[in-house]
């Protein structure tokens, strides 16, 4: 294969690994929006991001390996994906929506109380509370559903195709180019997986600097519905 022709594929191959991520916003508002309300560590935020990254460029490039390796057409390939696609916006939507409807049933578990008081010396005094800054962290009241998040999460990713990698990575493959197809593939994951880990990084460092008091407990709730909404683009075709 031409090298000329290796360079050009290796350019396209990272911009569009580049656009693909920037404008799907499936692809790092799920992460931000769980980091923050799971009040997730930087360390564990960039893991769980980087993970499910690799799931979702690893499934595609597997795809994409067995069409190369079975003598699959393009469009076939494609077709597969575009099915894939589907599945996994249905997956993220229904996931959004299990959440905020937790979210919603822990705000009001945690809404607002009263309790009257009564002093030794007959006096009496009201105070009303919450449960919300008893339980702070999702993971701890909930340690099944925390645990399980990050799982669910690489789930909906794998099922997640990157359409756009298989047209590129089809072309070296009829070059008989082994070495081409490693090469764009590495660009593409790269640029894939780089380009996801900023923006989450950056949106996560953004919102450490918000207070979302006045969301209170229904932070949960809304972070659900973001995450719904993103499984409602992908089926929307937005």
């Amino acid at each position: 294969m031409p090298e000329a022709d290796l360079i050009a594929l290796c350019i396209t191959a990272a911009t569009i690994g580049l656009l693909h991520t920037l404008l799907g916003p499936d692809h790092y508002i799920p992460f931000i929006a769980m980091s923050k309300v799971g009040r997730w560590s930087l360390k564990k935020t960039t893991a769980i991001t980087a993970m499910c990254g690799v799931g979702h460029v690893g499934s595609s490039i597997l795809i994409g390996a067995l069409g190369v390796a079975l003598g699959w057409a393009v469009g076939g390939v494609e077709a597969f994906e575009g099915s894939r696609g589907g599945l996994a916006g249905w997956l993220l939507l229904g996931f959004g929506l299990a959440y905020m409807a937790w979210g919603i049933h822990r705000a009001i578990k945690n809404r607002t109380h009263g309790h009257v008081h009564v002093k030794p010396n007959g006096s009496a005094h009201y105070h009303g509370h919450d449960h919300t800054g008893e339980h702070t962290h999702a993971d701890e009241t909930q340690p099944g559903r925390g645990a399980m998040t990050p799982w669910i999460l690489f789930t909906i990713f794998v099922f997640g195709p990157c359409e756009p990698l298989i047209p590129i990575l089809m072309y070296p493959a009829a070059k008989q180019s082994i070495s081409g197809v490693a090469l764009v593939t590495a660009v593409f994951a790269l640029f894939t997986i780089g380009t996801m880990l900023s923006i989450v990084l950056i949106g996560t460092l953004g919102l450490a600097q918000l207070k979302w008091h006045a969301l209170g407990r229904y932070a949960h709730a809304l972070a659900g519905l973001i995450i719904a909404a993103c499984g409602a683009a992908i089926k929307l075709g937005l």
